[in-house]
């Protein structure tokens, strides 16, 4: 899984019917040990109703495709909101 926060979201004027009614987000990837951007921002179908600015997890490639079997398969799916997270640090000796 991987960190992103939320940007934006996507409206669409005509799309595929089966995804009609689904939330599209735009994310934007975070590293997770400092929360820095990890490349450009992506859109994401939200399967748990994440908000502006919230800081989510998220999955690409089949894992979102499983996130939403109803629907054709798409690239990346917000299947969770992230309340906090700790990373640590490891030192390798030389």
């Amino acid at each position: 899984m991987k960190l992103a926060r939320v940007v934006g979201r996507v409206f669409c004027a005509r799309q595929e019917p089966a995804v009609e009614n689904k939330t599209l987000l735009l994310i934007q990837p975070l590293r997770w040990e400092d929360e820095a951007a990890a490349g450009d921002p992506i859109v994401a179908m939200d399967a748990v109703g994440a908000g502006a600015s919230e800081k989510v997890f998220w999955v690409a490639a089949r894992e979102a495709a499983v996130a939403f079997p109803e629907v054709p398969p798409i690239d990346a799916a917000v299947v969770g909101i992230v309340e906090g997270h700790q990373t640590r640090s490891f030192r390798v000796k030389a």
